[in-house]
Parts: C-alpha cells; structure tokens; sequence
C-alpha cells in the first residue's frame, strides 16, 4: 500500500435528522421502488470502520440535495466532518448549477469560508443538464479555479419499469450530460477543469468508439463542429471512478482514458451500497486491474493528484 493509503473520490452522507424524517425519507426511497429497510441511515462510525477494513486513508464526502437551503446545510456539514476527521476525509462542496447566481456565491464560499477540496454536481440538477448553457458562468469559475469536480447522477428520480433508478438509470443520465458537454465545446473551452465522472463514467466509455467513428459524421449536428480527434482527445482527459461497475466497466473505462485517469470510487455512505457490494467492487478493482495490467494501488492512489490540500493534510500528519 502507498504510504498515503488509497483516496476514495465517491462517498455520501445524509444530513442529521429525526427517526421520523428518517422514516419518511426512506419510506419515499420505497415508494419509488428503490426498498431500503425503514431504519437505514448514514452512519460516521460505520463510514470510518469501514474505510479502516478496505484500506481507504480518505474520503471524499459529497451529498446532492435538491433544495438549496439543503444543499448549503450539506456543505457546511462535510466541512465540520474535514474539520474533525481532517486526515480522513475531504470534501466536495456541491453546487446548485439550476441557479447560475446562487451557485457561484456557493462556489465562493465554498473557497473561502469552507477551504473544500474540490466540487460535486449532480449531471442533471432539479432538471437543468450542467451541460446547459445556462450554467456556462459555473463552468468558467471552474476552469478559473483549475478545480477538480466530481459528477455525480440523480439516483433518486422516478423508477423506470418499476426498477429505482440506480439499478441502470444513472448510467444514461451521466453518459447524456457528457456527451451533451462534449458537443457544445465545453471541454474545448474550459480544459483546466478536472473532471470525474462517476460509476466508471457511465455508459460513456462504452459508447466513446461509437462516437469517434460515427459522431461527427455530417449527418449529426454539431454546430461546434467538434472533430474526431477531439472526441477522443477530450474523452481521454476525463476521469472516471470505479464506483459498483469494476468488473465489467473498468475494462473499456481504461480504454477510453487510460490507466492514469481511473481513481478509486467505493459509492459509500448510501443505501444502494452494502460493504459486501462495496468490497466485491474493491476486490475487482484489483483482480481486473491487474488482469488488464494495472495494480490496484495505482488506481487507489491516481486521485491524490487531484486534491493536493488533502493531500497535504495526510501528509503533514504523518511527520
């Protein structure tokens, strides 16, 4: 293991809260077919016994509430979690790209009051793609910052032939906003952005051949006239985690960026996630890694580059 242990890029939390808002919250999760048991809550002891078990010397904590009075909550309370465990997790402060104005107050105060890591959005957010032009302002601000950001789908959305949506659902919804910020020049414009893209970025890596050899073809609009060396140049600059997919997403999410881009992803902190899903995930990270000819430290490891606050906090605790 590297001396830093291994960074894990996707954990969640739920906000404090009564046995009876639990209890409403999960029982709307049932309604929408996603069955998680009536007690089920985030748990901090939980989290940290955890990462111990699996080797995780930090996480990245980040929760995507739709109500922005929410939101701002949840910022404030993954910092007072960095604030205490500061060698153990890190923070994503989220933004509420849904409101251009509100969301770059929160991305200042999330600089300068709450010193996050780097930033979390949700691909789709109360509606509103992060590839839609009305969010360009967010993404200019985080080309300026060179921040590292994480994306994350909606897994609480209505299901889909009576399966919760983060069964498939999330694959697709990430995979269109990409695909959506490809076409409109967003990652020519704004190269300095590190971008992570969750559950080994979707369906994305998949599809990213089809692109290149189909995509800009002149029966596609493409009113930026992306080419194809772009499309695969741009592609390959993403990053993806390895969050509930390695074994069957970690080969073509190698392939499409690389084995210096993938990081380590755990899904932790969510209902959708039990630790023996958690560690099958993390023992295929390993075996395919080094199937494919990558050892699992090195993917459990490539994001520590990416946050070099957090970094530095592991680091001077160590001396």
């Amino acid at each position: 293991m590297a001396l830093k242990g291994w960074l894990d890029v996707h954990g969640h939390f739920f906000l404090p809260s009564s046995e009876t808002e639990r209890k409403q919250r999960n029982q709307q999760m049932r309604d929408a077919c996603f069955l998680v048991p009536e007690t089920w809550n985030w748990s901090l002891d939980d989290t940290l016994a955890y990462m111990d078990k699996a080797g995780i010397q930090l996480q990245m904590l980040s929760y995507l509430p739709p109500d922005l009075q929410k939101l701002k909550a949840a910022n404030d309370f993954a910092a007072k979690m960095v604030e205490k465990h500061p060698t153990r997790f890190g923070q994503l402060a989220v933004i509420p790209h849904d409101d251009t104005d509100s969301a770059l107050v929160e991305m200042d105060r999330a600089v300068t009051d709450l010193e996050a890591d780097g930033f979390a959005v949700s691909a789709v957010y109360n509606g509103v793609y992060f590839s839609d032009p009305s969010v360009e302002p967010v993404w200019k601000k985080l080309n300026e910052l060179k921040a590292t950001v994480f994306v994350h789908p909606w897994a609480y959305a209505s299901p889909t032939d009576g399966r919760p949506t983060p069964v498939i659902d999330v694959a697709f919804e990430t995979t269109k906003v990409m695909v959506d910020a490809l076409y409109r020049g967003l990652f020519r414009r704004y190269p300095d952005i590190n971008i992570i893209v969750a559950h080994s970025g979707g369906c994305l890596p998949v599809l990213s051949g089809r692109l290149a050899l189909l995509g800009t073809e002149p029966w596609v609009p493409n009113p930026e006239g992306i080419t194809k060396e772009e499309v695969k140049e741009q592609l390959s600059r993403l990053y993806v985690d390895t969050a509930a997919t390695a074994e069957t997403g970690l080969q073509p999410a190698l392939k499409m960026v690389g084995k210096d881009h993938v990081v380590y992803g755990a899904d932790c902190g969510v209902p959708c996630s039990t630790q023996a899903t958690m560690e099958e995930n993390r023992r295929s990270v390993i075996n395919v890694g080094e199937s494919l000819g990558v050892e699992g430290d090195q993917i459990g490891t490539n994001a520590w580059k990416l946050f070099p606050s957090a970094a530095a906090r592991v680091e001077g605790a160590s001396k």
